[in-house]
């Protein structure tokens, strides 16, 4: 295990006086996880509790690109993390295939989840389906007994993700959603200086994640196999949709483009900001106000011959607000890649992060340079990594307790992303009461949250 590097700088006199201090402050980088950061304490769970020395068997539920993502992390890590994979469901028999390729003959093959769901030797699921089917496989296998795996975003609308939390609250199983920068260790040092007041009071962070690329995002070639209407069962796919279409290849492949099946980047790549920034807090909060922009301009669509033009934007801005007061913006853009990086702003000072989470750098304010010392943390381990964030849901499912991304930090950064689509689709800003889970505009006009069929398309 790498050790965490504190560098003090700076030449003033208290500095100095300060540095033999500071230089025995060198600690294991595992040691930031035992601090009392949001949900790694929280009392256990009432569901059953999987001894550390059992070996977990998993199965999983979607297993396209990112699904196999999973299956193949989670094989080559299979005899550190003490699990056995033994099988897999999606509705196309070609990734069916694929699955079984990767890890065995022994890989029980399905292509319904409920048969798959059925199995009792089935402890926990990985579900990296596409959005619009994370709620129903989600509840179902919370249902049948097992603990969660779930992509991000956790659901696609808003009611679907309350009703995964209240779901996880009452059966006790381990769900932990797709973010792997919430188990990055910068964010959670972070925690631990704001927690300690090294900031100040907290009041604004801002995070980016930004690509760009001549064809337009999420523009990735159309196989032979996926023109193949026996391939896989295109209805069952669209059902909890509904703006239902004929058999479209196109959309089954690049379904990241469209509303009906996601949120576009508010789904996508504004999450793996949002939740870390929201764990780095400390206390992450339920927004109290959410603006969104969403933009298309640039039309990168056009620039392919054939290609159907999105009707997600191609660039996302989201500004929440938090009862305590502290804010939060996300930039999101497909058409420009510049990112300027991340940083959350104290009263007293500034915490700059690593992309990876992998360092940080405590700058304080000019009013408290006296007071507090410039601090960089390097070589900060894990940095964001998938392998390492499977591994914190095996551990969590075996000692009880919540993970990383864990249910309520994901219930909160997705009531924000729900109310950034709605401000942007609806052209208003949406105003959150947690108690009642009610919506206003600001004139205090209740509008209900949106599901399937409230806009088009949707």
């Amino acid at each position: 295990m790498k050790q965490e590097k504190i560098a003090d700088a700076g030449a003033t006199r208290r500095e100095f006086i300060k540095k033999s201090a500071l230089a025995t402050a060198v600690v294991a980088t595992s040691s930031i996880f035992k601090t009392p950061v949001y949900g790694q304490n929280q009392a256990p769970s009432p569901g059953s509790v999987v001894g550390a020395n059992n070996r977990l068997q998993v199965a999983y539920i979607g297993t396209g690109n990112q699904g196999m993502l999973h299956v193949n992390l989670q094989k080559q890590n299979a005899v550190a993390n003490n699990i056995v994979q033994v099988a897999a469901c999606d509705l196309s028999a070609h990734r069916q295939q694929d699955a079984k390729s990767a890890i065995g003959d022994a890989c029980v093959l399905y292509k319904d989840y409920e048969k798959l769901l059925e199995r009792k030797d089935i402890d926990a699921v990985t579900i990296a389906t596409n959005d619009h089917w994370h709620c129903k496989t989600t509840l179902a296998a919370l249902d049948a007994g097992k603990h969660v795996y779930v992509e991000k975003p956790m659901t696609r609308y808003l009611p679907e993700a309350f009703a995964v939390y209240d779901k996880v609250k009452s059966t006790g199983k381990i769900l932990q959603v797709g973010s792997q920068g919430c188990t990055a260790a910068a964010w959670h040092k972070a925690a631990e200086l704001i927690l300690a007041g090294k900031i100040g009071t907290p009041v604004w962070a801002q995070g980016y994640y930004c690509r760009n690329s001549k064809e337009g995002e999420y523009n990735i070639p159309v196989p032979a196999w996926a023109a193949d209407a026996k391939d896989y069962d295109w209805d069952k796919w669209q059902e909890p949709v509904h703006d239902k279409k004929p058999f479209n290849p196109e959309a089954y492949i690049r379904w990241r483009k469209y509303y009906p099946y996601c949120a576009g980047l508010l789904g996508d790549l504004v999450p793996h900001r949002l939740l870390p920034l929201m764990l780095a807090t400390g206390k992450p909060e339920f927004p109290s106000r959410v603006a969104s922009l969403g933009t298309k301009n640039v039309h990168a669509d056009k620039t392919v011959a054939g290609t159907v033009e999105r009707d997600i934007p191609e660039q996302v801005e989201l500004l929440a607000e938090f009862p305590s007061g502290m804010t939060i913006l996300i930039v999101s853009s497909t058409v420009n890649a510049r990112s300027p990086g991340f940083v959350i702003y104290g009263h007293e000072a500034s915490l700059e992060i690593g992309s990876s989470g992998e360092r940080i750098q405590l700058t304080p304010e000019k009013p408290f340079a006296e007071d507090i010392d410039l601090a960089k943390f390097e070589g900060l381990t894990p940095a964001e990594d998938f392998g390492a964030h499977e591994k914190d849901w095996f551990d969590s499912i075996r000692a009880n307790k919540q993970p990383n991304a864990n249910v309520d930090l994901a219930i909160r950064a997705q009531t924000v992303i729900a109310l950034a689509e709605m401000s942007n689709r609806e052209n208003i800003v949406c105003f959150f009461d947690e108690k009642t889970r009610k919506i206003t505009t600001g004139e205090g006009k209740e509008v209900p949250a949106i599901t399937y069929g409230t806009l088009e398309p949707s």
